[in-house]
């Protein structure tokens, strides 16, 4: 059910972008939390296993929308540093909210039901329909012009580096808990331990938000690939719990300097089509992340550190695509 769900979320993406070029921001916003509010009472009370997972997926669909709608909101509003800083704070909260989610959930469902969970969700989505209403959209440019302008050659170099990206830092983060528990940490806090990421996300980006308006794009990147592939080598030279939960924290932090600098990227390449652009652009992650731990599983039951290590290796290429795109497209807008 978690893999539908999953499934849906990330290939709707193009789709949702491409429509808020087209009717706007607000429209989309509105769309997805209402199919959400509405995937959510069907989950509630579907009568069989095939309802609740058709309600599932078709709530993933609709949830896909929201963040790369959220990120090119903040594309239209914001300009340079003050950006930067918006994106930082979007990572906080959606560190936050992931954490607090994954906590209450377990606790809702052990006490109540795993069906309570979703009438939380339905009544969030609800009150957050109402906030959305508020919400202004940007000019909005013609169709032939959107779609080239999101697949020139600047947009697709970054959607390469997003695949690369996305396969080394949330690809291979998700073994972390799994190699806890080989290590013989329980279930329950292995999952606590894994969420150790979303504490590294929230101190980085309060970092970054702080030294975002004094440093090049290229450096906060060339920090977070540095960071990404320490995380990787101590989690390759080591599997015990203290080691991979430094490493989940060092991968949150990366995140935090790598992923939301090549994320405000996103959204200044192309602000005609700064919603297809985005959206692509989180679709390449989540594809890179999934070529990833498609490519590895076999190699987990002989242990993870040979995968740690060859993250730790991929990181490299990461760390200097990245870097050099983001050199690349200062230079050419500086002229």
């Amino acid at each position: 059910m978690v893999t539908v769900y999953a499934l849906f979320y990330a290939v709707g993406q193009p789709f949702w972008g491409a429509l808020s070029d087209r009717i706007g921001r607000r429209r989309v916003l509105l769309v997805a939390l209402g199919g959400m509010v509405a995937g959510s009472v069907v989950s509630v009370i579907a009568p069989t296993f095939f309802w609740l997972l058709i309600a599932r997926a078709t709530t993933g669909l609709f949830v896909g929308a929201l963040f790369p709608t959220v990120l090119t909101i903040v594309g239209d509003v914001f300009t340079g540093p003050a950006r930067s800083r918006q994106i930082s704070d979007l990572q906080t909260f959606t560190a936050l909210g992931t954490t607090a989610a994954t906590l209450l959930a377990g606790i809702i469902g052990v006490a109540v039901g795993s069906r309570a969970i979703f009438t939380v969700a339905g009544v969030a989505a609800l009150v957050l329909f109402f906030l959305a209403r508020s919400v202004r959209d940007a000019a909005r440019g013609t169709v032939e012009r959107r779609l080239r302008d999101s697949f020139g050659r600047w947009p697709v170099a970054l959607y390469v580096v997003g695949v690369l990206e996305g396969a080394v830092l949330l690809g291979i983060l998700t073994y972390i808990v799994p190699a806890l528990e080989r290590d013989g940490v329980s279930v329950q806090l292995a999952g606590l331990l894994g969420s150790a990421y979303g504490v590294g996300v929230i101190v980085g980006a309060a970092t970054s938000k702080r030294v975002a308006h004094r440093w090049a794009r290229w450096i906060p990147i060339a920090v977070g690939s540095i960071t990404l592939i320490v995380a990787y080598a101590l989690a390759a030279g080591s599997q015990t719990l203290v080691a991979l939960t430094v490493a989940a924290v060092l991968v949150g932090l990366s995140n935090s300097f790598l992923h939301s600098t090549l994320q405000g990227l996103a959204t200044e390449l192309t602000p005609a089509s700064r919603a297809t652009t985005v959206s692509l652009f989180v679709s390449a992650v989540f594809v890179g992340s999934s070529l990833a731990t498609g490519a590895t599983a076999t190699e987990t039951a002989a242990g993870y550190g040979s995968v740690f290590l060859q993250a730790a290796v991929a990181g490299v290429v990461v760390a200097a695509s990245s870097v050099l795109f983001a050199v690349l497209w200062e230079r050419r807008t500086s002229r």
